[in-house]
């Protein structure tokens, strides 16, 4: 669902690039807490949650190469705001999104430049809010257990891509530089986009219910699961007093970490061949319904990455599979500085003890 230049005019263009910096920089000092030291809370140590964070965003990039065909001739892919949300945390999952849309946008032509601020709030924050309350709220009313979490993760991602669009709809509505019947694409667009939702929601819960098989306390939305140790003092139950992990449990976020890595350059680098070539849903939608009649070039269109491929490579394969890793490696680099030096900033105004 990335806009390109000349979809929404140049106002409505603006006011969503003024809420979009307005939903980072609050984002920013909200991740402080996410990525700060979750020890004490039976979480991962502080200084490894960044490197997760960044994962996590560049795995969101490698996935977001996969288009899925969902109807003849339509494809979708996955948005990511659901997933990042769940997994790293709702203000970090927006900066998540975020770093992904801007790589794509200066590097791989992929979403207008002028629609940046556009990309990320119907993107990034929509999605972002509406799964994360979604799944709070299931959270909050189904048995404790991982099985739940899958779940409200599901249905949290499923409802967060059609919420998408319709929000999309709401601002071409106001600035769309075409007039068409608002009525038939909010139809068109929803429609396509809860067949798209159903996708998302399915590598969202296969996503989250693998990393809660292995390490449960690296899942931000499932850090109630754990019980707190109980001791009987003088006749009565008590918390016991939370304690630092060993060391050894950091080993094992580390294999985590490295697994997802592989995993997310073989999802780039190979297996992005073999995605649909169909035009995914906001493309379909455009061209059926005469949004893309006033599209403008992008401005990185002589990027070198254009178009998810190395122009010096001839081979197809090799040209997008370079393209893959080279995305998910800047990704993860630019996404990690961030998340570091958010966190970073944690520590240094955390008061003395």
């Amino acid at each position: 669902m990335h806009v390109p230049d000349g979809f929404i005019d140049a106002p409505v263009s603006v006011a969503a690039g003024a809420v979009a910096a307005a939903a980072v920089a609050v984002s920013l000092r909200g991740a402080r807490r996410e990525l700060g030291d979750t020890a004490g809370s039976g979480g991962l140590d502080g200084e490894r949650t960044a490197p997760l964070a960044g994962l996590v965003a560049a795995f969101i990039f490698a996935v977001q190469m996969l288009n899925f065909p969902v109807a003849a001739g339509t494809s979708g892919h996955l948005l990511g705001g659901a997933l990042a949300a769940i997994l790293v945390g709702p203000y970090t999952g927006v900066l998540c999104v975020s770093v992904v849309l801007l790589m794509q946008g200066i590097l791989f032509a992929d979403g207008g430049l002028t629609a940046l601020g556009v990309n990320i709030t119907t993107m990034g924050v929509v999605t972002v809010v509406v799964s994360y309350a979604v799944f709070k709220l299931l959270v909050n009313v189904l048995p404790k257990g991982r099985r739940s979490v899958t779940a409200a993760a599901f249905v949290g991602a499923l409802v967060s891509v059609p919420a998408s669009a319709a929000f999309f709809t709401l601002l071409y509505a106001i600035g769309g530089t075409t007039d068409v019947p608002i009525g038939k694409v909010l139809a068109a667009m929803v429609g396509v986009h809860v067949l798209i939702g159903i996708g998302e929601a399915a590598i969202t819960a296969f996503t989250v219910g693998a990393v809660i098989a292995v390490r449960p306390d690296l899942v931000h939305g499932a850090r109630g699961l754990a019980t707190r140790l109980k001791l009987r003092v003088g006749g009565e139950l008590v918390d016991a007093p939370a304690t630092a992990p060993a060391p050894a449990a950091a080993r094992p976020a580390r294999k985590v970490w490295a697994a997802g890595l592989v995993t997310t350059l073989v999802l780039a680098g190979f297996v992005s061949y073999y995605a649909s070539a169909s035009p995914d849903g906001l493309e379909k939608v455009a061209a059926d319904q005469g949004i893309d009649r006033k599209v403008e070039e992008h401005a990185a269109a002589d990027s070198p990455l254009a178009d998810y491929g190395v122009k010096a490579v001839s081979d197809a394969r090799l040209s997008g599979g370079l393209a893959g890793v080279i995305g998910v490696g800047a990704t993860a680099a630019l996404g990690t500085g961030v998340f570091w030096v958010v966190r970073r900033r944690r520590t240094a105004e955390a008061p003395a003890v």
